[in-house]
């Protein structure tokens, strides 16, 4: 897990190690450059597998024909160096590194299709002078490029690194001015500085003489699985493959943790480490898993210390408890979102504490339950799709509704009070099924939605594909990668199976949303190894920023005078006066909502962005 960063065309090496040393918080452990006048690849290294020189990269291959810069890791490394060495290959490193390169040199691009895993690597071919790129399925990794004058191109991890080779640095006012757009652009090319375009998830691509040609090797459609028909055995199906896919992500040679919520996916993941780990069922597994990290927002509604607690307890395992402290954090603002680059809906402040916590605690690997929420129907709006699916089967629609009750905070003012269940029912039941769920034309139009399969889908399968390829999910990922390598954190994420996302698209609706649950299937196969209390736990509230209660409590003062600074007012990215209306109205009113907050934060954030960002280069926008 590192930072990468490539130039094709004469760069000054120097200047190559400038902009490879932006990313050195994703590689804390180790740099190197390796430099031609035609080509240049620069490496930051965060050692997770063998932590040997023999690892270290740029590495080269076949008597130096291939040289690779790669960031990620390959699960599945030792299966595919046993079939490697079968067929005569031999290794000098006990690292997964060299085993994409002899992929690559036994199978071309096909070993992509072998990787179990997440990556964005480089190789370049001294032989064929063409550089090859590769982004996995998912795009859990990030990779972005930049083409210069004279052709030269140039890619990296981060935006960042072009920055001391451009001439300018500007902002994409269109998207960065344009709230509605934070959840879109993540799985698009376009990007928040100018110049710069996302290599997308599942493509790969060949750049020769100077011409970028890219193709999609990866189409989750492409690989449906066929479910068994009896819901016990999809359990057990999916109870094995998830078991399977943590094993594989727990071998490391350095200590392994999970950042544990006390939500369903979280508990699930170390309750699945737990098991793995009495039973001794993986190789090359990490010196201990047993470090559990716990965000905690005391006197907030926020807080679920409690609930990972029961996990913890429940498995036997300590729990190292990170009590998240805005102020601690609030004079490091500008560098989290120079770290973080782009835009999102909340603070980064619990988010980057909480990883800080990690690594200061001498862990570099977490696995977390990221991908459970849109793969298996975890959030509340969702639910409500699956009632074009129920149709007028009543029985089915009451219990897709009474999910979506069931699953809203009641305890607090932050979060909108609900009628009676049965009023809430008769509600939606009668009035939003009929005027709006069974009505066509409200499920977002999919980008793949004119394969042949996609319409194999039911109702909420479609809604749930979009969140997980298109808008929730790439966003996510982008958000957690920034978070956890600024910190020099890598963090592995077992749902994120190519195998296990493959069958969630394979499962019926009925599968996901069941007898009042939300993601069922998932609740049933971890039940053998969790406490009930959170299994059958119905509320979700999510790893947030408690942000209405720092707005009015430990932040307001920042609020305030970032509202009256004049660098705030003289800003060209966003509406100054309707900022301020937004922010002094959580500030003001007691009775300010948790999605006033948020957009209060939102609407301010292109500012915050613009200062730490641009101001950080010594742009203006």
């Amino acid at each position: 897990m590192c930072g990468i960063f490539g130039h094709v065309g004469f760069v000054e090496p120097e200047l190559a190690q400038v902009c490879t040393d932006t990313l050195a918080h994703r590689g804390p452990d180790g740099v190197g450059l390796w430099h031609t006048p035609e080509v240049t690849f620069g490496h930051r290294r965060l050692s997770i597998l063998d932590l040997s020189d023999n690892a270290k990269q740029p590495m080269s291959y076949a008597d130096g024909r291939y040289h690779i810069t790669f960031n990620g890791e390959i699960y599945n490394f030792l299966e595919i160096r046993a079939e490697l060495e079968a067929k005569g290959y031999q290794f000098h490193s006990q690292s997964d590194t060299e085993v994409v390169l002899s992929a690559f040199h036994a199978w071309g691009e096909a070993c992509q299709l072998r990787f179990n895993g997440m990556w964005a690597f480089a190789i370049w071919d001294t032989q064929e002078k063409s550089l090859f790129l590769s982004r996995d399925r998912f795009g859990k990794k990030p990779l972005f490029y930049t083409v210069l004058p004279k052709k030269v191109f140039a890619f990296a991890s981060e935006m960042k690194a072009f920055f001391p080779l451009f001439a300018e640095v500007r902002p994409n006012k269109a998207l960065v001015m344009d709230a509605r757009r934070m959840f879109n652009y993540e799985a698009t090319d376009e990007c928040v500085v100018e110049g710069i375009k996302r290599f997308p998830a599942g493509h790969c691509g060949w750049l020769r003489e100077g011409k970028l040609a890219t193709r999609r090797w990866w189409n989750t459609l492409d690989h449906l699985v066929p479910a068994p028909a009896r819901y016990e055995d999809q359990v057990e199906q999916f109870r094995e493959l998830f078991l399977d896919a943590c094993r594989l992500r727990m071998r490391s040679d350095v200590p392994l943790g999970t950042a544990l919520s006390g939500g369903l996916d979280s508990s699930a993941t170390i309750s699945a480490m737990a098991h793995i780990a009495r039973h001794g069922k993986t190789q090359r597994m990490g010196e201990s898993w047993q470090h559990a990290f716990v965000a905690s927002f005391p006197g907030t509604p926020l807080d679920e210390t409690k609930y990972a607690r029961m996990v913890t307890d429940h498995l036997g395992i300590a729990a190292t408890v990170i009590e998240i402290d805005p102020l601690q954090a609030i004079a490091d603002l500008d560098h989290y979102f120079y770290l973080f680059e782009d835009l999102y809906i909340t603070s980064p402040i619990p988010f980057m504490l909480t990883y800080g916590a990690v690594k200061a605690h001498g862990t570099s690997v977490t696995l977390d339950g990221h991908g459970a929420d849109e793969l298996f129907a975890g959030y509340n709006f969702d639910y409500l799709v699956a009632l074009r699916d129920a149709g007028w089967n009543f029985k089915q629609a009451f219990e897709i509704v009474g999910t979506h009750y069931d699953g809203l905070p009641q305890n607090s003012a932050q979060f909108a009070k609900m009628p009676s269940k049965s009023l809430f029912i008769a509600e939606y039941h009668s009035r939003r099924m009929a005027r709006k769920f069974l009505l066509p034309g409200n499920i977002p139009i999919s980008k793949d939605a004119l394969h042949s399969m996609w319409h194999r889908l039911d109702h909420l399968n479609q809604q749930l594909y979009i969140s997980t390829h298109e808008t929730i999910l790439p966003t996510l990922l982008r958000n957690y990668d920034r978070y956890s390598m600024a910190n020099g954190v890598e963090i592995r994420m077992p749902f994120m199976d190519h195998r296990i996302v493959t069958l969630a698209f394979s499962l019926p609706w009925t599968s996901k949303v069941r007898r009042g649950f939300s993601k069922a299937i998932v609740r049933d196969a971890m039940a053998p190894y969790m406490p009930d209390e959170i299994t059958y736990r119905k509320t979700k509230i999510g790893f947030n920023s408690p942000i209405v209660d720092w707005m009015k409590g430990p932040l307001k003062g920042f609020f305030l005078d970032t509202l009256a600074s004049q660098s705030f007012k003289a800003s060209s990215l966003i509406d100054p006066q309707q900022v301020e209306l937004a922010v002094r109205y959580v500030i003001d009113n007691p009775d300010a909502k948790f999605s006033d907050g948020e957009r209060a934060w939102s609407s301010l954030t292109p500012y915050l962005w613009e200062r730490a960002v641009f101001k950080h280069c010594g742009a203006s926008a």
